[in-house]
């Protein structure tokens, strides 16, 4: 599992990202009441705004932290939103996508360096 700076996760398996929002992120944010993951066929750019998370405190944009083609979206987010909070790193992903260049997964930090960077916070 690699992060962002932004609070954002992906795990790679083979060509194909799965991507959400820390632990860390789901607790800044509060209870979750809405979430719009992106479309199946999206393209997008690391980075970029790809998914929305509401909570009771804010609206936040989650960011791509790699680049390709959603060939999956967690719908079952929409009817559960909570799953953000009960499980952020496993059950409460946003997308699935296929990435377009692999090499991007190294600017991302592991988790001891991730853990490094939220004692900075």
């Amino acid at each position: 599992m690699r992060f962002t700076k932004d609070h954002e996760w992906v795990v790679l398996e083979g060509d194909v990202a799965t991507i959400g929002i820390s632990a860390f992120a789901a607790e800044q944010l509060g209870d979750v009441v809405f979430v719009e993951v992106p479309e199946v066929g999206k393209t997008v750019k690391a980075g970029d705004p790809f998914a929305v998370v509401e909570s009771v405190k804010a609206a936040s944009d989650v960011y791509a932290p790699i680049s390709g083609e959603v060939v999956e979206s967690n719908d079952e987010l929409a009817s559960s939103p909570g799953t953000v909070n009960a499980a952020p790193e496993a059950s409460g992903w946003f997308a699935k996508v296929r990435v377009s260049d692999p090499s991007e997964i190294e600017k991302l930090m592991d988790r001891a360096a991730y853990e490094a960077f939220l004692a900075t916070q």
